[in-house]
């Protein structure tokens, strides 16, 4: 893993190529999603089946497409008894987290009876994506669709791929015991495209989350507008501020747990300390011999990994909040006392002993995440990526006397005479409020 100074000439360069990974789609993935957007929505459920069949393996029709309560009986009798208290603990304390995410509805009075506040609904509808790649990732579908339930979400949807018709048991026992309604068994960017726009056996839906591949990241960026989304998932990525108090065991693991995930991933440790980058350097050779992903980890860290050190601690920060990722250890000897400083993250985790597969599995807030810096105006997924907010406006004739001369005035700035004759109607040549029969 290379090392880096900050106070390099070519340093600025390679963090922009290192950020900019994965920055934008090629244009034949977005022609090859735009056909099979189009085709699902001119053909529907024969477009889907088709392309199940294709990618994979599956035969399906209206009625097989649907999972079914014998085979979410039999994903049971399949997972260990460990797994599955391991599936319901992380539910617990993931449930507990976003019951604190809740939002109420309000409102206020003031004295001339003007009523004003904000009613707050949960969505109809959501599909919860969950990819069917490399490995099953459970906790996934309960960081996206727990939120969804807390929020109050009536129908809550899982698409997967079945891989020769079969969806790993590990995501049905996270789907039932997330709460979701209805498992089906479609993937891919024809599954966007169909739960975006509704077929024959798949419903319209009011939000689409979740990751996946580059086609379906694709998919979800072509529907939106449609339906709504979460996010477009980019590469996942760790920045890591250590300082001497720091184990360079434990920061050699942390980059490469996020090294690991697949080959355009970015682990990147900043820090003041010459003695610590060389040492982390050398674990990262050695733990790499032991890891059985170790040819995507090890492309990973070549291509777009980074052992930066910096002139002091100050600049590891102000690099951090630059590069604004989707994952942020702090481990320093007062990582609170930089918590302050940090403007840019999706999630912060402090101290040694808080790696960040921590957060990814069973500390209880969400793991989906912003990434390629849109940490910068984004958050994590949670329960207000599940509701709605309505204004609610009420003025009294006491209040349209007080306000509309102003509201007249604001019409007339604007040239919009409809807008101030629909206020001079309501009241007289006075000024005055008129009454509804008048």
């Amino acid at each position: 893993m290379k090392v880096l100074y900050a106070d390099s000439p070519d340093f600025q360069a390679e963090m922009r190529r290192i950020k900019g990974r994965g920055e934008t789609f090629d244009e034949s993935v977005m022609n090859v999603v735009d056909g099979i957007i189009k085709d699902v929505i001119a053909r529907g459920d024969n477009a889907l089946f088709e392309y199940a069949l294709r990618f994979d393996g599956s035969v399906l029709d209206e009625h097989t497409v649907i999972l079914t309560d014998q085979e979410k009986k039999e994903a049971f009798r399949c997972v260990e008894a460990a797994d599955l208290e391991v599936i319901k603990c992380a539910s617990n304390r993931i449930e507990k987290f976003h019951c604190n995410q809740k939002v109420d509805s309000w409102f206020t009075v003031d004295e001339e009876g003007t009523e004003l506040g904000q009613m707050v609904r949960p969505l109809d509808s959501v599909c919860v994506y969950a990819p069917g790649g490399k490995a099953p990732y459970p906790s996934t579908v309960l960081m996206a669709a727990i939120p969804a339930r807390v929020a109050g979400v009536k129908h809550i949807f899982l698409a997967t791929p079945a891989k020769g018709g079969r969806v790993d048991p590990l995501i049905i026992v996270a789907a039932e015991i997330s709460g979701i309604e209805k498992i089906f068994k479609i993937g891919g960017a024809q599954a966007i495209a169909a739960f975006a726009y509704g077929t024959h056996s798949i419903p319209k839906v009011d939000k689409i989350v979740g990751p996946g591949n580059i086609y379906v990241a694709a998919a979800k960026r072509m529907v939106y507008g449609t339906v709504g989304i979460d996010m477009i998932a980019g590469p996942s990525e760790v920045v890591v501020i250590a300082d001497s108090s720091a184990p360079p065991s434990y920061v050699a693991a942390d980059l490469l747990s996020q090294a690991e995930h697949d080959e355009l991933a970015s682990a990147v440790l900043f820090t003041a300390e010459k003695k610590l980058a060389e040492a982390v350097s050398d674990e990262i050779k050695q733990q790499l011999s032991h890891l059985s992903r170790r040819s995507i980890a090890e492309h990973s860290l070549n291509l777009y990994g980074g052992i930066v050190v910096t002139r002091d601690i100050e600049e590891a920060v102000m690099l951090a909040n630059e590069f604004a990722p989707e994952h942020l250890e702090l481990m320093v000897e007062n990582p609170r006392e930089l918590l302050g400083k940090i403007k840019n993250a999706g999630a912060i985790f402090i101290g040694s002993f808080t790696p960040e597969a921590i957060g990814d599995y069973i500390a209880g807030p969400n793991h989906i995440l912003p990434t390629a810096q849109t940490a910068r105006f984004s958050s994590p997924l949670g329960v207000y990526d599940f509701i709605k907010r309505t204004s609610i406006l009420y003025f009294s004739s006491t209040s349209i006397v007080r306000y509309g001369e102003r509201a007249l005035q604001f019409a007339s700035l604007e040239g919009l005479d409809a807008h101030g004759r629909s206020i001079e109607v309501r009241l007289d040549k006075e000024g005055n409020a008129k009454t509804q029969n008048s």
